[in-house]
């Protein structure tokens, strides 16, 4: 669990930062906080995403490791979007925030580490990455797209249309082409996209950091139900959905830890930086980013635990 543990070390440390950079008024207000998440959504991440996801192995998107993964994250948002329903209702926007806060996991920046040093490889999360990219995040921002003025069909279409016409799917999408063709791109071409995609996490991170001198984690208590479910959910449901779907699929002892361990990575970043680009969702995504981050590792060590891994 080294490994684990560095990787949390530094990213709490980058979160540190832009906390300390907002306390002594280096950033001085949320719009400046906004130009680095902007930034990372419009340039960095989509990068990062293609240069990623264009050097992987796309034969492991076949793996049964993945569709227990994907089974998991299906049922634990289905999950979040009933519980909603019933005990704290919320607008379209803030009920997908918080159901992507309970099932798209970090699969970047604390899931590289952990699938390299946990696990043994990094395709797993690449893979993983390309998944939530292309198939989870157009619907995500279909749904953050709400489209005043329209009518219900006409929001549908447009949401879906700027969804999958996103900087950052486009970039996934591009990425898988050539990691399935095969193609080599110049390094002239990649090494710039490699510089820029190298700042996505430490924006994303420090505007994170940057957000919590404003506004305290569980502050406003409209938010903590919908805050604590998706909380519990990606930490305790999603794995346990990753077992029995790991179970019903057949997957050995080992395939099995894989697919329960990464269900047990914390709400990615990326979610938080969605809903900061679209100012909606933010408490949920904003809480649930922090809680998970910290509680994950426990909840790691207790599944390697009982895998004896």
């Amino acid at each position: 669990m080294a490994g684990v543990i560095t990787a949390f070390t530094i990213i709490l440390s980058i979160i540190a930062v832009g906390y300390a950079l907002s306390r002594f008024g280096v950033i001085g207000s949320d719009s400046q906080r906004l130009v680095l998440n902007k930034t990372a959504f419009y340039a960095a991440t989509p990068c990062l995403l293609f240069t990623s996801l264009a050097k992987s192995d796309p034969g492991t998107l076949f793996s049964p490791v993945l569709a227990a993964v994907v089974a998991s994250s299906l049922l634990t948002g289905a999950s979040y979007i009933i519980a909603s329903r019933l005990f704290f209702p919320k607008d379209l926007p803030t009920t997908t925030m918080g159901a992507a806060s309970s099932f798209y996991f970090n699969s970047v920046n604390i899931g590289l580490p952990v699938s390299i040093y946990v696990v043994g490889e990094a395709t797993w999360v690449i893979s993983i990455l390309m998944l939530q990219m292309v198939f989870f995040t157009p619907f995500i921002l279909a749904a953050l797209n709400d489209g005043h003025g329209r009518t219900r069909g006409a929001k549908i279409v447009d949401g879906i249309r700027s969804g999958f016409l996103s900087p950052l799917v486009l970039a996934g999408i591009a990425g898988m082409v050539v990691a399935v063709a095969g193609w080599e791109i110049p390094e002239v071409v990649m090494e710039p996209m490699s510089i820029i995609g190298g700042a996505s996490i430490p924006m994303i991170l420090i505007s994170f950091g940057a957000s919590l001198t404003s506004i305290h984690i569980l502050d406003d208590p409209a938010d903590r139900p919908a805050v604590i479910t998706s909380t519990v959910m990606k930490l305790v449901l999603m794995p346990v959905f990753a077992w029995l779907a790991g179970l019903a699929l057949g997957l050995s002892s080992d395939h099995l830890y894989v697919a329960v361990i990464l269900a047990c990575l914390p709400t990615a970043q990326n979610v938080y930086n969605y809903a900061a680009t679209y100012q909606k969702g933010l408490a949920v995504t904003r809480d649930t980013v922090f809680l998970t981050t910290f509680a994950s590792l426990p909840v790691m060590a207790v599944v390697a635990g009982i895998f004896g891994s």
